[in-house]
């Protein structure tokens, strides 16, 4: 008995050439410019670099000024000079709001000085020893107080308009007038979102703090971030309030 004998049905059947045996998949012919089908099984992810890793949130990519922060993906770092040139818009802002506080503060001062000097006059005329002019000195010594308080009130009001400007502005909207003339936006490193009161108010109080020592203090505040060793510009203020400042 030949097992290659076509004539005996128990034989061994051999395939017909160019089709696939039995528990062996049937091959397509591949179509030029399309793509070979992916077999079944685990999906394949696309290669990597030897030695690469995932970009983590907060790491500067190739030292090359731009930042992976989460939700807003790959940004740009706020450059020095676009952070001084916010800074000096907003210090002009800052001026503006001095000078119309100061000439409502000596406009009110200057009337007050002519009551005061107009009340001494009349004080003047009075016996010394009389209860009216006892009274009159009073009222002198009143206005004079008045005025004092007066100026002491524009510059609290004038403290108090910068700390509502700079610390709820960065808060709620993550830049201030200036920065938003220049594209710049601070955001919480961590979340990509705007600093919040807590962040807001540390990165404005440490300046603050720093300006008490004539102001020395503040400035190298303002050019820390250029002793920032990591890329990413962060000052004094920004490292504890966990912020950067960005290109929007």
């Amino acid at each position: 008995m030949s097992f290659g004998d076509p004539n005996n049905p128990y034989g061994q059947q051999q395939p017909p050439q160019g089709q696939p045996g039995y528990g062996y998949p049937q091959q397509q012919p591949q179509q030029p410019g399309v793509p070979p089908q992916q077999g079944y099984g685990y999906p394949q992810q696309p290669a990597q670099p030897y030695g690469a890793a995932p970009q983590a949130p907060g790491t500067l990519q190739a030292n090359n000024g731009y930042i992976n922060v989460p939700v807003l993906g790959t940004v740009q770092v706020a450059t020095m000079g676009a952070r001084f040139g916010a800074r000096l818009i907003d210090a002009v802002i800052y001026v503006v709001v001095y000078f119309i506080l100061s000439a409502i503060g000596f406009a009110g001062a200057a009337g007050a000085a002519d009551d005061i000097n107009s009340k001494a006059q009349e004080c003047a005329a009075m016996d010394p020893l009389s209860s009216a002019y006892d009274s009159c000195m009073n009222d002198a010594t009143d206005a004079a107080t008045g005025v004092f308080a007066g100026f002491i009130g524009v510059f609290l009001l004038f403290g108090l308009i910068g700390l509502l400007y700079e610390w709820l502005m960065v808060s709620f909207v993550g830049a201030t007038v200036g920065k938003m003339a220049l594209g710049l936006r601070v955001v919480k490193e961590s979340t990509g979102q705007v600093p919040g009161i807590g962040g807001g108010f540390i990165r404005w109080i440490i300046p603050i703090v720093g300006s008490i020592a004539c102001g020395i203090g503040q400035l190298l505040v303002y050019v820390s971030p250029f002793f920032d060793n990591s890329g990413k510009l962060q000052g004094w203020h920004d490292r504890a309030a966990g912020t950067i400042v960005i290109k929007k």
